[in-house]
């Protein structure tokens, strides 16, 4: 994949591994444009990265997903990368209260609202001479973390989808791509991660985004590294090591 002369959406990029690889990569020379929820999380990254461009949108919201699309067509035509990364994280625990209120909302965000989203850039991405889906899952597709159930079914969700539309997306020419990150140190989960991620093989956002673009540069379809790697090799044969912490 070529890093430089692109037109990029990155949901969720004014955080985390989000705006760590939109820094990057407009500083190699790509038009960067970052969506999300919090227009004071947009305008401090629009401070440390100027040439950011930034659009107030809740994916998973229909209205307000669908304004950005219509704003992209009229405004950044020549969009041709989305990286699907927003994504929000909730423990969840059915032996006493499983917060079942944010449920809908979790899965919104980290599974329908992606989808959604490719769905309506479709015509725009076929339109252009070279064109890339880049979905975000996690370490946590292959083997979950039982304390927050709902994020790794999502995420195991992701990566199921990201392979039936690398597929059928294959004759068009738009190469579907996924990134599975390894427990990077940010603030998903509101600060209150999974108690197996604390501290297990933490990389920080730079160090994910640096491996990450070199991946992607390297045309790998699957990008993995660090504990992520592990649990693509053995899956559910690592679940038990995961969860048992007594």
């Amino acid at each position: 994949m070529n890093l430089t002369g692109n037109t990029i959406l990155i949901t969720g990029g004014a955080t985390g591994i989000g705006l760590a690889l939109a820094k990057r990569l407009v500083r190699q020379g790509n038009q960067v444009i970052v969506c999300g929820r919090n227009e004071a999380s947009l305008d401090k990254a629009r401070q440390e990265a100027p040439e950011l461009i930034t659009r107030v949108c809740d994916v998973a919201d229909t209205g307000s997903r669908r304004s950005m699309v219509e704003w992209l067509k009229a405004n950044h035509p020549a969009l041709n990368v989305v990286i699907n990364n927003a994504g929000v994280q909730h423990h969840r625990d059915f032996t006493n209260d499983p917060g079942i209120d944010t449920l809908d909302q979790e899965v919104a965000i980290n599974l329908t609202a992606p989808i959604h989203l490719i769905a309506e850039l479709l015509p725009t991405l076929r339109q252009q001479a070279q064109a890339f889906i880049i979905n975000v899952s996690s370490g946590l597709a292959f083997s979950p973390m039982a304390d927050v159930p709902v994020y790794c079914a999502t995420k195991a969700a992701i990566h199921s989808f990201t392979l039936s539309l690398r597929h059928q997306l294959k004759p068009t020419g738009i190469r579907v791509i996924e990134i599975a990150p390894p427990i990077v140190d940010t603030g998903l989960g509101g600060d209150t991660r999974s108690e197996g991620t604390v501290n297990n093989m933490m990389v920080t956002p730079d160090e994910f985004a640096t491996e990450a673009l070199a991946q992607l540069e390297a045309d790998k379809d699957e990008v993995l590294m660090g504990v992520s790697a592990k649990t693509r090799e053995l899956g559910e044969a690592m679940f038990e090591r995961m969860n048992n912490r007594s």
